[in-house]
């Protein structure tokens, strides 16, 4: 498959989240840049994920630079939902300060319901300040009810993500691909924007989103819904 870049990646990790990678932000951006990518967003896992940063952590992103090697510098958090009521991992004051704020759920911090309670807890989550983007819905182990949860979006200003990892081969998340497709036609139905995210944990796959343009022409997906440039 030929790799694809997006100008923009919301959706990265450096060594902050505990896994995946020993690389820092100005490894990221040196990468971007390298890249001819405009704008790089630093989403590390709130503290409730092991071995991820603390608060301080997401307080210290305040302090950093906005542009690096030529890129513009977003700093965000993915934070994660704790339970069915939608509580995250990362205070409402912490959040209001960053630029942009992912809601994912993750094993084994958030215990999976049926598709209407974790469907509850992603609109519940979008209630917090700065909460932009819904992180790979595409897990059959969370369930969701597409229609409900992307209706309860669009009238939040909250854009769904199509997550480059969840497609490849080898992905721990399960059924990602029908899902995925699942998301696009209810996109599709309701007019409603994607992001196309890398989800990379380190400097390798930024800006990747091959196989998740690759799946929305496969199913005819409307380029004017693709927010290509989303910058928050």
């Amino acid at each position: 498959m030929k790799l694809t870049y997006n100008k923009t990646d919301l959706h990265t990790h450096t060594c902050a989240s505990g896994h995946g990678t020993k690389d820092r932000i100005t490894d990221l951006a040196k990468e971007a840049a390298r890249r001819q990518m405009e704008v790089l967003g630093i989403s590390d896992h709130g503290p409730a994920s092991p071995g991820s940063a603390r608060l301080s952590y997401f307080r210290g992103l305040l302090l950093g630079e906005r542009t690096r090697f030529g890129v513009t510098i977003r700093y965000g958090a993915e934070a994660n939902i704790l339970d069915r009521d939608g509580r995250l991992d990362i205070p409402d004051e912490i959040l209001r300060a960053l630029d942009y704020c992912i809601i994912s759920m993750h094993r084994p911090i958030y215990t999976s319901g049926s598709a209407a309670e974790n469907t509850k807890a992603y609109l519940c989550a979008m209630e917090h300040p700065n909460v932009k983007i819904i992180g790979h819905c595409d897990d059959s182990r969370f369930p969701v009810d597409y229609r409900e949860l992307l209706t309860g979006a669009l009238s939040r200003g909250v854009v769904p993500e199509l997550n480059n990892v969840s497609l490849l081969s080898g992905s721990y998340r399960r059924d990602c691909r029908e899902n995925s497709i699942r998301l696009l036609q209810t996109c599709e139905a309701l007019s409603c924007h994607i992001i196309l995210s890398s989800d990379s944990h380190g400097r390798e796959h930024i800006g990747e989103v091959s196989a998740a343009l690759a799946l929305t022409e496969e199913v005819s997906f409307p380029r004017q819904l693709i927010l290509s440039d989303y910058i928050v």
